[in-house]
């Protein structure tokens, strides 16, 4: 009945102190802010939903969710299974195998990231969450109980007109005063707990920063060896766009493909192109190639190509930076330059 004068503006309501305001917002503000961190980790540390499902229920049941192979590690996998079927002897199934198990380790530091980041910094947020601010909850609402029980005995001593009614009245809000006091300080020591949640999970997401400084620090010294490993391949050039000649004594061959993706790391340069593929864009003479896989051509004005057989190619002036003429027999036609191997 209290409650319900009060939202009619029937009833007068006793209010808490400003200083238990605030710490009811702040920890209200905790809570909220707390839930939607924890949440959008999880997506970012698991982006499939239905993996993210089962991983909750299986830790409901207490029981270990099946360990499946994730995204990078299948990745990888393909890339290996892939290298072997064209052969791990060419160039093409070389690199896939060397990308794929580059692929796996990333995988690897894909789980490690994972459990450290569950174990130091999402664990403690839930508990917060299922814990401590359900304690909380649970004393904020013994207080509003004890609060409408005050005031429903100010409300009757009000109204009480005999003396011996106003004796019993001043008596009721005597103790109901008492323990709405009472548990006004059991909420307050409670929420003032909320500075030291903040402190902690300052330390936890330290812990969180820490552990993917590790997972990125291990990536790119993976991709870096990667990078080292696909640029030993022999004899394999590349163009960039930009055709300028290499410093003296610079000799990369990496497959153009891949040149795009590496020209923005520190230890590549930009204009990285062979000797051999200069001399034969600035000279008319023409060279022997060797086709490093099949190529069905696009159009007529196109070169269908077969692995490892030999054509002469040649250059004509204005042509695009990626494609040569190629020429078989009487047949003739543009060929892309990454799927050949230039001999001297």
């Amino acid at each position: 009945l209290q409650f319900t004068e009060e939202k009619l503006g029937q009833a007068e309501k006793t209010e808490l102190d400003a200083h238990l305001e605030n710490l009811l917002s702040k920890a209200e503000c905790t809570k909220l802010w707390t839930e939607k961190i924890m949440r959008q980790t999880e997506v970012l540390l698991q982006p499939n939903p239905n993996a993210r499902i089962e991983e909750f229920v299986y830790e409901k049941l207490d029981r270990k969710a099946p360990s499946r192979m994730n995204n990078p590690e299948l990745l990888g996998q393909y890339m290996i299974d892939a290298g072997n079927e064209f052969g791990p002897g060419t160039a093409y199934g070389n690199a896939l195998i060397k990308c794929g198990e580059t692929q796996k380790r990333i995988g690897t530091a894909d789980r490690e990231l994972i459990q450290t980041s569950a174990i130091n910094f999402l664990t403690p947020l839930r508990n917060f969450i299922e814990g401590d601010y359900k304690t909380i909850t649970k004393e904020r609402k013994l207080l509003q109980n004890k609060r409408l029980d005050l005031d429903a005995a100010k409300t009757r001593l009000k109204k009480a007109k005999v003396a011996e009614a106003r004796a019993a009245s001043e008596q009721e809000v005597r103790i109901t005063q008492s323990e709405f006091d009472r548990q006004a300080e059991i909420t307050r020591l409670l929420l003032e707990g909320i500075s030291s949640t903040h402190a902690h999970h300052l330390r936890c997401l330290n812990d969180f920063v820490e552990a993917q400084m590790t997972y990125y620090a291990q990536c790119y010294q993976y991709m870096l060896d990667l990078q080292k490993q696909l640029g030993s391949f022999p004899s394999t050039f590349l163009s960039n766009n930009n055709q300028s000649s290499t410093t003296p004594g610079q000799s990369v061959s990496t497959p153009s493909v891949l040149a795009s993706a590496f020209a923005s790391l520190p230890s590549v340069s930009n204009s990285i192109v062979t000797s051999g593929l200069s001399e034969l864009k600035s000279s008319s003479g023409s060279r022997k190639a060797r086709v490093l896989y099949d190529y069905d051509a696009a159009n007529s004005s196109e070169l269908s190509l077969l692995a490892d057989e030999v054509i002469t190619v040649y250059s004509i002036p204005g042509m695009d930076s990626d494609w040569l003429m190629g020429e078989r027999g009487n047949q003739k036609g543009k060929v892309p330059i990454t799927y050949l191997e230039l001999l001297n």
